[in-house]
């Protein structure tokens, strides 16, 4: 993650000390500071869990079955419940 940019946004945390000897033992491992190593750390697995919510794998079958499924024209009730008004919105 080799950016040249001037890092000007501050991001503090509290820790243990048993936390922050584990990261520091970790990012020397790898050569990093602490602040390198947890930036990394932390964008690495905030683009995880955002790939998690957009991005999933099936199998070919499981795939077909859940195009098929896009495909149904929506039952009367259904298309009933998605044309009401939520209460909040009256």
């Amino acid at each position: 993650m080799a950016n040249t940019e001037t890092r000007k946004a501050p991001i503090n945390i509290r820790a243990l000390a048993a936390q922050r000897n584990l990261i520091d033992s970790a990012a020397a491992a790898v050569n990093k500071s602490r602040s390198d190593f947890m930036l990394e750390a932390a964008c690495r697995e905030a683009e995880n869990v955002l790939l998690d919510q957009r991005l999933f794998f099936v199998q070919e079958e499981e795939f077909a079955a859940f195009e098929a499924a896009l495909k149904t024209p929506a039952a009367e009730a259904m298309k009933k419940i998605l044309a009401a008004r939520a209460p909040w919105e009256d």
